[in-house]
Parts: C-alpha cells; sequence; structure tokens
C-alpha cells in the first residue's frame, strides 16, 4: 500500500465508526421508550385485575352454592329412593318367606344395601334412626329365615322307601319280589355276588328336590352371614341326620351289641351278616353318597365348616352299622364264620375309596378311621380263623367211625371249605397283603391249603386206626384220600396245589387199594393153592382125574370149604362197605377179579374132579366163576344181600 492511501482507509473507517455509534445511541432510546410503554400497560393490568377481583369471587362462590345444591339435591333423590326401598323391602319381610322365598331373600338383600347406605352418609341427621330400624327388620327377617329353613329341612327330609333304594342297586343286587330279609343273607354269602361289581352301576337317589337346593343355600348364607351358623349347623345336623337313620330303621338296620351277636343262633347270624353286607352298600354308595352331594350343595359358597356339620349329622348311623361289623369280629371264632368274615371284609374294601372320599377332610377323619378299623379286624379274624381252622382239622376228635369205609363227613366238609376258599381269591389276596409277610400271595395261598390238606390227611390217619378190621382200614383211607385227589382235580385248587400234590395223592390212593387187596384177599387165595398143603408133593403136578398132583381129595375138599366159607363171610360184610365213586368202585372189583377168577378158575381146573365125582359136588364147589365174577359186583354197594345161591359149572 502507498503513503497517499492510508489516511483515506483510515478516513473511511472512522466514518463507519461514527455511523455505527449513532445507530446505537437511537436503539437505546427507542428501548427506552419501549419500556416506558410497558410499564405503563402492567399498571393499567394491575389495576383492572384489582377492579375485577371482586366479581371473580362472587362468581366463584356462586358456582360453588350450585354444584352444592346439585349435590344436595342428588343426596335428596339417593335417600328418597332408599326410603322407598325400605318401605316395599319392609312390606316383604312383614309377610314373611314362605309365599315367595325367594323375593324375600331379596327383600333382605335390599336392607342390608339400605343398611350399609345409611352407615356409610354419617352427615344425615336421621342416620341412627333409620338404621335402627332397618337393623331391626333385619333381626326380624334372620328369625323368619331360620324358621323357613327349618320348615323346609323338615319337609324335604323324609326317609327313604326301601323299594326306592333297592332300585338304585344294581339288577345283581336288588332282593327278589318273593324274598324275606332272613333269606337275603344266606343268598348272598351262597351266590358270591362281589364278583364282577366293580363295572356295576349304583343310581344316587334323590335325598332332596333339585330345585330346592340353591333356595337352601341362599338360605344358609343369609343365616351365616346374620351370625346364626349354630342354628343352621344344628337344624341341617338333626333334621338330615334323622332322615338318614330313619331310612336305615326302614331297611332292617338295628343296633347290636357283641352280647346279641354271642347269643345268636348260627343260620339268624349269618342270615343277619348277609342283610348287613347289603345295608353297607346301600348305604355308603346311595345314602352317605347322597347326603355329601346335597350338604355340598347346601353349604356351597358358605363360611361355614359343613364337613364338621356332615360328620355329626352321620355319625349316629355309621357307628350303628360299623358296631355290628365290630361285634361279628370280636365274637367267638368258628370255621364258619371265616367265609362271611371274607364277605364283610370284601365289602369293607370294595367300599374304601368311596368311605374316603365322603368323609373327607380333618372332621370327619374320625369316620375314616372307624371304618378302616373295621377292615383291619375283620382281616386279623379271618386270618386267625384260618389258623383255628387248621388246627381243628387235625384234631378233630370226632368218634364217629363211618362203618361202611365210605368218604368221612369231616373230609368232604373240609374239602368244601377248601374249595370255597377260591371263589374268594382275590378276596384273600387282599388279606394277605394286609400282613405283608414278603413272598407272593398266590404262593401264601398255597402253603395254607396244603397245610389243611395235609392236617386232613393227618386226621384220616388216625381215624382209620379206629377199625378194627385192616381191610376196612386202607379201603376207608383210598375212598378219603381219592376224594380228596378228585375235588382237587375238578376245582381251582389244581392250579394252586400242582400235578406234584395230585401224583403224590394218587399213588396213596394206589398204595391203600394194593394194600386191601392183600389184607382182604389174602387167605381166599390161599385156600386156592396147593403149595404146602398136607400131603402134597408139589404144586405144579399136572392136572387129571387119576390126582397126578399128589394132594389127597380131603385137603382139597378142605380147599373148596375154606374158599366159600371166606368167600361169603367177604361177600356178606364187604357188600356193606362202600366204595362211592363208581370208577374206582369198578377199577377195584375189576383187580380183584383179575386175581382171583384166574386162580379159582385153574384150582377148580385141577382139582374139581375130585369132589365133583362124590355123593354132594355143591357141598365144595358152590360157586361157578361166573357166579363169583358176578357176587364180586355186589361188594361196595352199601347194601346187605341174601346168602348167595349156590350154582355149580364145572
Amino acid at each position: 500500500m502507498s503513503v497517499g492511501a492510508l489516511p483515506r482507509t483510515m478516513e473511511a473507517l472512522s466514518r463507519r465508526a461514527t455511523m455505527l455509534r449513532d445507530s446505537l445511541q437511537k436503539s437505546q432510546g427507542n428501548t427506552e421508550g419501549m419500556v416506558a410503554i410497558l410499564g405503563s400497560f402492567d399498571h393499567r393490568l394491575s389495576a383492572l385485575e384489582a377492579a375485577m377481583r371482586p366479581t371473580q369471587v362472587k362468581t366463584h362462590a356462586i358456582r360453588m352454592a350450585h354444584e352444592n345444591i346439585d349435590k344436595t339435591i342428588k343426596s335428596s333423590d339417593a335417600i328418597l329412593t332408599q326410603f322407598d326401598l325400605a318401605r316395599k323391602a319392609e312390606a316383604t319381610i312383614m309377610r314373611g318367606p314362605h309365599e315367595d322365598l325367594e323375593g324375600y331373600l331379596e327383600a333382605v338383600d335390599m336392607l342390608k344395601g339400605i343398611a350399609k347406605f345409611f352407615s356409610s352418609s354419617k352427615n344425615f341427621r336421621s342416620n341412627d334412626g333409620i338404621l335402627n330400624h332397618v337393623n331391626n327388620l333385619l333381626a326380624k327377617s334372620s328369625l323368619k329365615i331360620e324358621e323357613e329353613f327349618k320348615q323346609l329341612m323338615s319337609t324335604y327330609s323324609k326317609p327313604i322307601e326301601p323299594d326306592r333304594l333297592f332300585d338304585c342297586l344294581p339288577k345283581s343286587l336288588r332282593p327278589s319280589k318273593d324274598d324275606n330279609g332272613d333269606d337275603e343273607g344266606n343268598d348272598n354269602h351262597a351266590e358270591h355276588p362281589s364278583k364282577g361289581l366293580e363295572t356295576a352301576v349304583y343310581r344316587t337317589p334323590t335325598l332332596v328336590p333339585p330345585r330346592i337346593l340353591p333356595l337352601m343355600n341362599d338360605i344358609a348364607q343369609q343365616l351365616v352371614q346374620a351370625g346364626n351358623q349354630q342354628s343352621c349347623y344344628k337344624i341341617y345336623r338333626d333334621s338330615r341326620g334323622s332322615a338318614l337313620e330313619s331310612s336305615l330303621r326302614k331297611l332292617g338296620v338295628e343296633k347290636l351289641t357283641k352280647d346279641d351277636v354271642q347269643k345268636m343262633q348260627w343260620e339268624a347270624l349269618e342270615a343277619k351278616i348277609g342283610n348287613w353286607i347289603q345295608f353297607m352298600r346301600i348305604a355308603v354308595k346311595l345314602l352317605l353318597t347322597g347326603e355329601r352331594k346335597i350338604c355340598d350343595q347346601i353349604f356351597d359358597g358358605v363360611n361355614f365348616n359343613k364337613d364338621q356339620c356332615f360328620a355329626e349329622m352321620a355319625t349316629n348311623s355309621v357307628v350303628t352299622l360299623l358296631s355290628f361289623g365290630d361285634a361279628v369280629a370280636k365274637s367267638k371264632r368258628s370255621p364258619e364264620k371265616l367265609f362271611v368274615l371274607l364277605d364283610m371284609y370284601e365289602v369293607m374294601r370294595e367300599l374304601q375309596s368311596e368311605i374316603e372320599a365322603i368323609f373327607e377332610g380333618k372332621a370327619c377323619s374320625e369316620m375314616r378311621e372307624a371304618a378302616l378299623g373295621l377292615t383291619k379286624r375283620l382281616a386279623q379274624t379271618a386270618q386267625e380263623t384260618f389258623a383255628d381252622f387248621e388246627e381243628a382239622v387235625e384234631k378233630d376228635a370226632s368218634k364217629t367211625i363211618v362203618q361202611d369205609g365210605t368218604v368221612h363227613p369231616l373230609t368232604s366238609y373240609v374239602i368244601n371249605y377248601v374249595k370255597f376258599l377260591f371263589d374268594y381269591q382275590s378276596t384273600l389276596k387282599l388279606l394277605f397283603q394286609e400282613f405283608e409277610t414278603g413272598s407272593e400271595t398266590e404262593s401264601q395261598l398255597a402253603v395254607v391249603t396244603m397245610r389243611i390238606m395235609q392236617a386232613l390227611q393227618n386226621n384220616l390217619d388216625g381215624k382209620s386206626k379206629q377199625y378194627k378190621d385192616p381191610s376196612l382200614t386202607h379201603l376207608f383211607l383210598m375212598n378219603n384220600v381219592h376224594y380228596m385227589v378228585r375235588s382237587v382235580r375238578r376245582s381251582e385248587a389244581k392250579d394252586i396245589l400242582g400235578d406234584d400234590w395230585i401224583q403224590r395223592h394218587r399213588r396213596i390212593v394206589q398204595q391203600n387199594a394194593n394194600q386191601y387187596k392183600r389184607v382182604s384177599w389174602a387167605k381166599v387165595l390161599q385156600a386156592l393153592s396147593v403149595q404146602g398143603a398136607p400131603g402134597s408133593t408139589g404144586s405144579s403136578a399136572p392136572s387129571d382125574a387119576n390126582n397126578s398132583s399128589g394132594v389127597s381129595r380131603a385137603v382139597i375138599k378142605e380147599r373148596f370149604k375154606a374158599f366159600n366159607t371166606q368167600f361169603e363171610e367177604l361177600h356178606a360184610k364187604q357188600s356193606l362197605w362202600i366204595v362211592p365213586d363208581q370208577e374206582l368202585r369198578e377199577s377195584l372189583r375189576l383187580a380183584i377179579a383179575e386175581v382171583l377168577l384166574p386162580a379159582y378158575r385153574s384150582f377148580i381146573k385141577r382139582f374139581g374132579n375130585l369132589v365133583g365125582s362124590g355123593k354132594n359136588p355143591l357141598k365144595y364147589i358152590r360157586y361157578s366163576p361166573e357166579l363169583v365174577d358176578k357176587l364180586l359186583g355186589e361188594f361196595f354197594e352199601g347194601q346187605q344181600y341174601g346168602e348167595p345161591k349156590h350154582q355149580h359149572r364145572l
């Protein structure tokens, strides 16, 4: 830049600075003017606000007054509405619940709402008076509701007729029209109807009409809410409890003590037990199941210990039923009671799950425990009766002797007893599980059965020794052991005792049959033998008319006479004996004939000519082989025959 240009530049900058200062001074002036204007405006607004404040206060007061008036009008409308509802409810309450129970309960709910309304409206001057009036009406309604509950319970708590209950049973358990009470027990025991009952259908009877249950539930709610739990509790318990007891009485349930049971004749007790089994099924599956349902429905949603109430309602009936079972379980044991004890045990096991469901909850625990206790006592008594029976069989000391050697009454009794046990196989398995021993229940049954059969055999061995005739001893054992084997083969006992047992005892039968033949017929066969006879030179000599055998005529005559005498004695005696099994009888006769007839024919052939040519041949040869065979057919028939007719056939 030249020296001349610098002054010009400085001059220009100075002008610009002067212009900027003038602009700033002018802007400051404008700002001060604006501030003065705004200050004046603010002063005016403050004055206006001060002037309007009284008007605003008056307007707010008027608005609040309007709001209060609206609230008062609404409150008055609500109060008037409550008064109107109270008048309507009071009219319904005074009429009582009998004509329109649902309307009555609605009126009670309405009064409760009114009481709640005035309890929350503290500023209403007449609150206390109205509340007292409403509460008095509620107190009256509570008494009337209680009366209505009592009336309804009484009306609909009637005993159920037996025929109605029988109709609810499965067909297999319904008594026939011509049955009477004494026969039911025997039928039940004889047919053992428990098989297949798992699928049996029971129809729960209608104890209270379904349309009534909701009303009872509403009343129960009202009573409990009003603080009348005890009244509700007592009315329900007494009414339903009485109906249940009456239903069972009509059915035939009676309270019997241990002494009553002990004094009964067996036939009467057996019938009572059969009835009791039927009663238990009806009580649990029909009556108590029905009672539990209506209890749950009546007290559904009610703040109430319904389990305790139900337990007390059912106590008398359940105790009456269980006490009879308990009396039987504690009565004197005897073999014939085993099967009814098993029947009773079986029905208690059958009903166990239902009893637990019906008497659920802590309040019903005593009922559950009482039923379970009876089940265990019955099992214990049944097991002890088993042991008693085994001991009684072995030690049976009856002096009864079957003179004809047939099957002893003890044998048929024990075998029938054992066969009957196998109708209870499933029950016995449960019974053995009650007293777990670690072995399979089926093998336990086999052990018990084998012990009983061995006890019988031991007793029979003892009884066989009472016979003076050893032949009859063996015939008796043959008959009785054969009866045991045949019965086992034809029953379910075969699978339990097994083939080894059967084969072993068949050998015993054969051994006794062989012993009988040896002892009975030894002398007869000896009479037909010439070996060792006086004057005999041997038994192998040829038989001819010249007596080349070397046996004297006198000896032969004596042998024929001995045969006749011994055979006639055996025929007279053993035709009175009995082999009751036809197959065994024929088999034994055949075995005798196979030994006797060849020997007799041979003897006649060899020596008949020595006596046949004399003056009186029939004196010696009284019976032809054919007649002997025929007379053998009269053995073991248990009949007395006349003296055999002599028939000589050479």
